[in-house]
């Protein structure tokens, strides 16, 4: 039975966001850390605005759980009042030891999965996020490399050939996994132009801050761009952050 990985799901639970369709299910074979965030102006106590808000924020993260739990994932709930919410998600990302977190665009029934792969750094991540999540379902993987200028058609062959190995070794069927060479433009940009055929796309980056990876131009460009769900793979540091915290 594979460990099912840790993936961190941000909702901002007063902002009239909600679960996207078809996101539960890409999550069935999860441990989902549901953050719901309510951002406080800094003029405004955490304490305070919890103790407004905090009945009808509770219910509808008893909802979301309530879904995701129907779907076959495991769920831990946190509900978080704060004044800075990128800081709250790199915190609680590395407290929970998540190995990545959604931006949970909609999605149609997953048939295929794009993964954008960087480097040799963060593959650990890479591989226990795919295969916990995809091994056991009839989902093609596509391991999707843009080389350097630096980088030989040897390299890159040794690096996804590397990566589809350790995934056949996780569970994931040889069969369901190929590889993807782009070369000569803005990674960013191939991904996306690669990722348009594609239901869901995992991704991470080399910069080791999850603030730029979600809120920074790579994932942020991506993001806008293409329109399904995006698990962006991780590697942060704790941050300091003023809240209240409701488990």
């Amino acid at each position: 039975m594979q460990d099912r990985p840790t993936i961190l799901l941000p909702v901002g639970i007063l902002e009239r966001e909600s679960i996207p369709e078809g996101v539960p299910e890409l999550l069935t074979n999860a441990h989902v850390v549901l953050l719901g965030h309510h951002a406080v102006p800094d003029q405004t106590a955490t304490d305070q605005a919890r103790s407004q808000f905090e009945d009808q924020a509770t219910r509808r993260l008893d909802d979301f759980t309530a879904i995701l739990e129907h779907a076959g994932a495991t769920v831990d709930s946190l509900l978080v009042f704060t004044h800075d919410t990128q800081t709250t998600i790199d915190r609680v990302a590395a407290e929970h030891d998540c190995l990545a977190i959604l931006i949970p665009n909609a999605t149609r029934p997953t048939e295929t999965v794009l993964v954008a792969v960087r480097g040799v750094v963060g593959i650990d991540r890479f591989v226990r996020v795919v295969s916990g999540l995809f091994a056991t379902l009839d989902i093609t993987v596509t391991l999707y490399h843009v080389a350097e200028e630096n980088e030989s058609d040897e390299d890159v062959e040794t690096l996804l050939d590397g990566i589809a190995t350790r995934l056949s070794e996780e569970g994931v069927s040889p069969e369901l996994v190929d590889t993807q060479v782009s070369r000569g433009g803005k990674s960013e940009e191939m991904i996306v132009d690669a990722a348009d055929t594609y239901d869901a796309v995992v991704m991470g980056e080399s910069d080791p801050s999850v603030r730029t990876l979600l809120f920074g131009m790579s994932v942020d460009q991506v993001a806008r761009e293409f329109l399904g769900p995006i698990f962006v793979v991780q590697h942060s540091e704790p941050a300091d952050d003023e809240e209240t915290t409701t488990e």
